[in-house]
């Protein structure tokens, strides 16, 4: 399966958003774009150029490829609603994100390989795919075997998402997630305008 394996730091200096917790201590001290010719003066960029950064920043922030970002948005277009917001929340309800979501890792790429790797039930049955969609009343456990691994021995001092999400419930002692709801579109990182992403792909 295709990945981006760029340094996460770098494509946050690219989009200017910290794409991971790790970019902000970077991003503070470097505040240009990478390249030899990074914000150059008076470069106030075109809209496509606009709508193209937001759709790769947050293409990036999902740590999703071309093509398969490209099918969400048509799915989100078909669905009832606004497509954005749609587009949003199937984003959100990927199984990597919700691993990252209900705090068993400290970022989405960490997330998507501990999926890979098969730690976690859905439904009582082994998952190994982070694109997998969840809906209301799933219930993510992580493996029998892997409760006993020092890693998820050690959950509590991970540097992991603190802000509360309602949609999903989230025991780290009994290392179980139910879905409860729907994702919320108020609830996700700031600093994101889904349609910009939208008019991108409406050209």
């Amino acid at each position: 399966m295709a990945r981006d394996r760029s340094p996460i730091v770098k494509q946050s200096r690219r989009e200017k958003f910290a794409l991971a917790n790790k970019a902000h201590k970077v991003m503070a001290r470097k505040t240009t774009t990478p390249g030899q010719h990074s914000d150059r003066p008076g470069n106030k960029g075109s809209l496509y150029l606009t709508q193209m950064r937001e759709k790769q920043k947050v293409r990036r922030l999902y740590g999703l490829m071309e093509k398969q970002f490209a099918n969400l948005m048509v799915t989100a277009d078909r669905q009832e609603g606004m497509s954005g917001e749609n587009l949003i929340k199937l984003l959100e309800a990927r199984l990597d994100n919700v691993i990252f979501r209900a705090g068993y890792a400290n970022s989405r790429r960490a997330a998507r390989q501990l999926v890979s790797h098969g730690h976690f039930l859905l439904n009582g049955r082994r998952v190994d795919i982070p694109s997998l969609r969840v809906k209301t009343s799933d219930v993510i456990t992580v493996r029998p075997k892997s409760q006993k691994s020092v890693y998820f021995q050690n959950l509590d001092n991970l540097n992991t998402e603190k802000r509360p999400i309602s949609w999903l419930n989230s025991d780290l002692k009994k290392m179980q997630v139910t879905i409860t709801g729907e994702p919320v579109r108020a609830e996700i990182e700031d600093g994101i305008n889904e349609q910009l992403i939208v008019e991108y792909y409406s050209r």
